[in-house]
Order: C-alpha cells, then structure tokens, then sequence
C-alpha cells in the first residue's frame, strides 16, 4: 500500500456534544483488503495515535505541536512512522495459514526518549522500540567513511569518533518477540499497571507474559473442557484493572463478565465476581444468545466501572453490583427487527469495541452506515454521527444523524432500510485528556476533534 503524503493528511474536530469540526484522515481508493483499519490507540499521552490494518502495518500518527502562527492547527495529526508489524505465517504442522492482520495494538508509558508499543496478530505479540535519530557518529578508527574496514597497517593516529547532525530518522525496531503460547486466536492483550508484565487472551486461555521473558508464560485461566463438545462458552476480551496489578476481567460470548484475583491462586479458575444480567422472556428469541456475546469490555480510568459492548447495547457495571449494570445505552435498537437478514449477511457476529473518554463521562461506539454514537452518562443525552467523506470538508462541524425507524421520513433522517452494512465503524479510540477522538471507517481513518471557538 503507498502511504499518502502528510499533507494529504486532514484534521477534524468533534466536542462531545456541542460542534465536532471534522478532519479526515483517509487512506487512497480503491478500497484493499489488506488496507481495512484492524485496530486504533492513543498512547498514554494522547501526542501519539497508531492504527494497525490487515495487511500487518502498523501507522504512527504524530500531533502536530501549536505554533504562535497558526494556533487553529493544533491537534492535526500527521504520520510519523511506519513499518511492517506481522508477515503472513503458515504453520506447517497444522496446515494453518496465520494472517498477517494487526488485531490489538497497546502502548506501554514513555520512560525515555523512545516509545515502546505491544502488536498482536492471531498468535505471536510484539514488543516494538519507536526512536528517533538525528545524529549519525564518524572518524571511527577500524572503518572508513563508508563502513568499510581499514587496513590496521595504515592506521597511523587514533581519532576520537564524533556525532553529526543528520535528517531526522524514525525507526522501528522489534526487542522481544512472545510467540508459541496460543493454540487459538489471540483476541486481546492488556499492559498490568506494573508495566512489567501483560496478558494475552486468546478463545480459551489467559496467558500472563513479563516483558523480559519471551519463551516462557504463565497460563492464568483456561476454559477448556476435557471434551471439546462440551464447550459452550469462549473468551472474547479480556482487560487488566488500570490500578491493582492483580485483578483483571475477562468477557464470554454467553454475555457474562468474569472478575478475577491473581492473589487467590496461581490458576485464576474460580472468578472472584461474577457480572450477568437476567435475560427478559419477553426478549427471547433466536438471535438471543448471539447478540448477547461481549464484543468489548474495558475498565474505566477510575477502576470503579467495566464498559461491555455487546451486539446492540453498551452497558455500564459497577465493581460492587453483580446482578445487573447500572445503566444501559441503546445503540441501534432499529436493528432488533433486521436480525433475519443480518444473520444471513453474517453482519450480526461483527465485533465492535467501545471507549471512555478522558473523565469516564461520556462513552462512544460504532455502529453501520459509518455511524457512531456518543452517550453522556451525566445528563443521559446522545447522539449520533457520521464519519464520511462525501459530507465532510476541512473543519466542517458534524451535524448529528437520525434513522427513522418507520412512518413519514423527515429530510434530514436516513431510513434503517437504506443503512450500508458494509460500511461499519468497529474500532474507535478517545485522546486520554482531551476531546479529540479517531474513528476507523473500512480503510479511512477520521479524527474529529473540540471545536475551537
């Protein structure tokens, strides 16, 4: 894939529920396959954004820094590094072909100058160095300008080795490469608040890794049945707390949220909490146990809430409530009617995540028709927007979307038989300070960002 110019690249800008000014990042057409966004984060800073795709890249975008000239453009992002993550594998033994596809990307905090990123695909997890380089050492005793060694014979007097400015260098390079661990496909990994060791999930097991041990983990929890018809259940997310490094949670496709602590025994088996709200009998239906499966769950920046997104719903738990969230967002309930014809499109198993912003305040999803939703928990509003190239100019305030449902359609609303299925928003991400947010549509990338008054 060529990567476009930074100066193709555009910056758009959302509030959370005043005017979002729209600047779009977007990738060149025609749509490829291995192009489609698979994943988006913020580090811990919010100055840098990467995005993972199919085809095993991974985009850094960087924050442009505000000058006295031109104050308005603070907060475009432009790209800063690439380089390929993950290259297609094949596992001989099996006969199983492993896809190149960035599924989680996940930012460890910056200690030094450099940045450090964890990549996964389906079965190995990377540690990657970003650093920059704008000095390049000469006069080396043994080698001559070019690197080529030197006769020691000709060497006559010793010379101490200089550093000289050079063009700015951005390399990426792996330090530690964790693979072997997982016989299913990995789904999720999370940093441990100690910033020495991380987890990978994968269908069935729960692996805990230390940074610096790349051929040895430890197996934290495994649903496995001895007998694999009995299986019933599998792991779909899973998350370490953002304070206490020995308590993390992990999510089923039954709907279920299980709470669990490293502290009570070496196989975290038994759950220490168990999240699961009653199913209402007036519900139940066919669809039921598909669309109640946990696409996503994460804590909130306190540590007091879990956020889970299942096929039509967010919901909100809190840590001292088990038997039922506190509050629940409706994301497209328009769509309990077209579960039919969504199943045979196979659009209903499609995995969307979910994001707190930076004071667990407001929570936002995606949805189809390159919707997303955005629900503030404080005064119960919401609203939907769209991310798309055809309505949006540099700066452009995103103007909120209705889908009407049936009756009379007003002018402004789009009717639920019109939405474009094939245009969906699965993966989103929030600046952790700020109201600057990325949204990965297919293979085009949007960040909207607070309207400057």
């Amino acid at each position: 894939m060529n990567y476009p110019d930074e100066s193709t690249y555009g910056n758009k800008v959302p509030t959370v529920f005043n005017d979002f000014i729209h600047l779009s990042v977007c990738w060149p057409s025609p749509i490829l396959e291995a192009d489609i966004i698979s994943t988006v984060e913020f580090n811990h800073t919010g100055e840098l954004l990467a995005t993972g795709d199919k085809g095993g890249r991974v985009v850094i975008f960087q924050r442009e820094q505000e000058s006295k000239n031109q104050v308005h453009r603070r907060g475009e992002y432009n790209v800063y590094s690439t380089f390929q993550s993950h290259e297609p594998e094949f596992d001989y033994l099996k006969s199983l072909e492993i896809e190149e596809k960035i599924n989680k990307i996940r930012w460890l905090p910056q200690q030094n100058a450099a940045y450090f990123l964890l990549s996964t695909n389906d079965k190995t997890v990377k540690l990657w160095k970003v650093s920059e380089r704008d000095k390049r050492p000469e006069g080396y005793n043994l080698k001559d300008e070019e690197g080529r060694l030197r006769d020691p014979a000709t060497i006559t007097t010793l010379r101490v080795p200089v550093l000289r400015p050079m063009d700015l260098m951005v390399e990426a390079t792996p330090r530690r490469v964790f693979a072997n661990a997982h016989t299913y496909h990995i789904n999720s990994i999370s940093v441990n608040s100690d910033y020495e060791t991380y987890m990978s999930a994968d269908d069935l097991r729960i692996n805990l890794w230390n940074f610096e041990i790349t051929n040895q983990s430890f197996n934290i929890v495994d649903i496995k049945p001895a007998n694999m018809e009995e299986l019933t259940e599998v792991i779909t997310a899973a998350e370490f707390h953002p304070h206490h490094c020995n308590t993390f949670v992990y999510s089923s496709s039954k709907g279920t949220i299980r709470l669990c602590d490293m502290r009570a025994s070496a196989l975290c088996d038994r759950h220490t909490k168990f999240f699961e709200e009653p199913e209402d009998p007036s519900n139940r239906s066919f669809f039921s146990e598909i669309i109640s499966s946990i696409s996503d769950v994460k804590f909130s920046h306190s540590g007091r809430y879990i956020m889970t997104r299942d096929y039509l719903t967010v919901k909100v738990w809190d840590l001292n409530m088990e038997n039922r969230p506190i509050e629940t967002y409706q994301v497209h309930d328009y769509l309990r009617s077209k579960l039919c014809s969504l199943y045979e499109n196979d659009c209903i198993f499609d995995k969307f995540e979910c994001v707190w912003n930076g004071s667990d305040s407001v929570i936002m999803t995606g949805s189809y028709n390159n919707f997303f939703r955005m629900f503030d928990r404080n005064t119960k509003r919401d609203v939907t927007l769209e991310a798309s190239r055809e309505n949006s100019k540099p700066r452009a305030i995103l103007k909120p979307r209705k889908v009407c449902v049936g009756g009379k359609r007003r002018k402004d609303e789009i009717s639920v038989d019109s939405l474009d299925f094939s245009k969906k928003i699965l993966h989103t991400a929030w600046h952790p300070s700020e109201n600057i947010i990325a949204v990965a549509a297919t293979n085009n990338l949007y960040i909207f960002q607070d309207k400057v008054n």
